[in-house]
């Protein structure tokens, strides 16, 4: 694990050679992909807010041949949707244990740890650490989980963080410049 009172670039550049092994990112959803927030809707359904342009990282991570898939102790239904719009394969919700899940789904996809990438936002998240590769975190996550994270981004869950991610990611593996002179031509 790398000491957290290293400035972010120089964290970002010691985590490069882990990045380029990354083949599988899993995001945990409520306070990473959304704010954690939780609405109803007036028939008691569960709504909630993704933000788009983590969808576009979605996209841009699959067109690199990277796997994503979401691993959530949550349920409700929006996470699932979430996945159908943008070909998520692998959506587990109302997990009960993370890191029995995310071997699970490691094992099926024959996924070295050192291949795999997990972002998640909470203590209950710490359980997945020996199972993966990379440990990240938005910047609001939880005060314990920030300090064994591999890395705390600068976004906060639901605005950006697993755009920020992968970006680095797809950059440490040489694919930002051809997204970036091509664009990247799918819906989010």
């Amino acid at each position: 694990m790398i000491p957290p009172a290293l400035s972010y670039c120089l964290r970002r550049r010691l985590l490069n050679p882990k990045l380029r092994r990354i083949r599988l990112v899993v995001c945990d959803v409520d306070g990473v992909l959304t704010d954690g927030g939780l609405s109803y809707d007036e028939e008691g359904k569960v709504v909630k807010r993704f933000d788009v342009r983590d969808g576009l990282a979605v996209r841009m991570l699959q067109q690199a041949g990277i796997t994503v898939a979401l691993l959530s102790g949550g349920r409700g239904g929006a996470s699932e949707q979430r996945a159908l719009h943008l070909d998520i394969h692998h959506c587990r919700v109302g997990v009960g244990n993370k890191r029995a899940g995310l071997e699970e789904l490691r094992h099926e996809l024959a996924m070295g740890r050192e291949q795999t990438a997990f972002l998640g936002d909470d203590l209950n998240d710490l359980v997945v650490r020996p199972a993966t590769g990379l440990l990240i975190t938005p910047a609001d996550a939880a005060p314990g989980l920030r300090r064994q994270a591999d890395w705390i981004l600068r976004r906060r869950g639901g605005d950006g963080a697993l755009r920020e991610f992968s970006d680095a990611l797809l950059a440490s593996q040489g694919w930002m410049q051809g997204f970036e002179t091509s664009g990247v031509g799918t819906t989010n």
